[in-house]
């Protein structure tokens, strides 16, 4: 079943990079760096009546998308950081699909019904 959730995780972003003229590491990090947390900035304001969480993560990608001529170039690297990160967790017996569907598919969705109720 993990590695179903995993391959199928990777086939959307797959295919958003396909389909957006990207790379498939860009639209990792733009999907789990950018829009998730936005949308939990966004569920956070709506319970809270405000608008500085999703101003703050709205502004914060903003200046990236402004101001850094290398974002598919810096992609790969933070990606690179990413895959290096959910490896660390072989030590304790994940492999590197357990971790990314755990921490990438899992505790993104459990802190999303969280924010909603």
């Amino acid at each position: 079943m993990i590695k179903k959730i995993f391959d199928k995780v990777v086939d959307v972003l797959m295919l958003l990079a396909d389909k957006f003229h990207t790379t498939y590491n860009a639209v990792n990090i733009v999907v789990y760096y950018c829009l998730i947390p936005l949308f939990w900035a966004v569920l956070l304001d709506y319970k809270l009546g405000t608008f500085a969480f999703s101003l703050a993560v709205l502004s914060f990608w903003a200046g990236i998308f402004i101001f850094d001529r290398h974002f598919v170039k810096d992609c790969d690297y933070w990606f690179e950081k990413s895959v290096a990160f959910l490896e660390w967790f072989n030590k304790i017996g994940w492999n590197y699909k357990l971790s990314s569907v755990i921490i990438c598919v899992v505790l993104p969705i459990i802190l999303t019904v969280i924010l909603l109720f």
